[in-house]
């Protein structure tokens, strides 16, 4: 089964962004991974939020298809530790969706039609962190769920 992550925008800090690529590429040894960018939408600072929150969230609908299980990386989502989140991605592994899917919003959280379709929503942290930081932090705790299945020794207790 293929696993996602959709993303709004581009990674404008170096660092950041190859801080992501070496975590997308590990990966990408443990199971078949791909990341889709939604591209930022034009004149975004003449629309107000809720209309960026709709509007990405049609682009965002667009890329899921019937079959797919979709998480949204959500402020008021469910806190796991890093087993728990393991454990967590193997059971959907073990329902067999066509496809798991994560994103990572824009800076105004989903649109409710999202929030609709959406199978779970994953909390990172209680705190706020910059889009940016986000996507490395997601990455590699993406990687670490994989070593923590493979039962190799990367997570530590």
């Amino acid at each position: 089964m293929k696993t996602v992550l959709i993303l709004h925008g581009k990674t404008t800090q170096a660092a950041t962004a190859e801080l992501e690529k070496e975590y997308y590429q590990r990966l990408k040894r443990y199971w078949p991974f791909e990341t889709k960018v939604i591209p930022d939408l034009r004149n975004r600072n003449k629309l107000s939020s809720d209309e960026v929150s709709q509007q990405e969230g049609q682009k965002l609908l667009e890329e899921v298809q019937s079959g797919d299980w979709l998480v949204l990386l959500d402020e008021k989502g469910r806190s796991l530790n890093s087993r728990q989140f393991a454990q967590q991605i193997q059971k959907w592994f073990n329902q067999s969706p066509k496809r798991l899917i994560f994103v990572i919003g824009g800076p105004y959280g989903f649109s409710p039609e999202v929030y609709a379709r959406a199978n779970y929503k994953l909390s990172l942290s209680a705190m706020t962190f910059s889009h940016q930081i986000v996507r490395a932090l997601f990455a590699e705790q993406l990687y670490r769920a994989a070593t923590i299945l493979k039962g190799e020794p990367y997570h530590h207790d």
